[in-house]
């Protein structure tokens, strides 16, 4: 079991930068993948990025060169740092966990273990 708390969410104004954190505890952190899910009103859940077991990362094209995420298996946290934020990026940003079975995980359903949500509000 992997229990996963988000942080970090607000209103920020359009061009403005922000990090969220995702603290997770329970089984080895270093094992897993870690992807940002989000969620916008009215849309279904999509993955933002992912830093998977090996080491890599995973940024969906809609946000790639904007949000860098980074883990600290130490502190068993991964963080997702969003740059040049706009108001398309407003919703509702999810950390979600699972084992790393050797391959790659895109969706929602691939990810038994989630946060609570942290609420990003982007002003123009």
């Amino acid at each position: 079991q992997v229990h996963l708390v988000e942080s970090g969410g607000g209103l920020v104004q359009a061009g403005d930068s922000l990090r969220l954190s995702c603290a997770a505890s329970g089984r080895t952190f270093g094992g897993h993948h870690m992807a940002w899910f989000r969620q916008a009103p009215g849309k279904e859940r999509e993955i933002v990025g992912a830093s998977w077991g090996v080491g890599s990362t995973y940024y969906a094209a809609s946000v790639k060169g904007r949000l860098a995420i980074s883990r600290d298996n130490a502190w068993n946290t991964v963080y997702l740092q969003m740059n040049d934020l706009k108001p398309e990026d407003t919703a509702v940003y999810y950390c979600a966990a699972r084992p790393d079975t050797g391959t790659y995980y895109y969706r929602v359903h691939d990810y038994p273990y989630w946060g609570q949500g942290t609420q990003v509000t982007v002003s123009s």
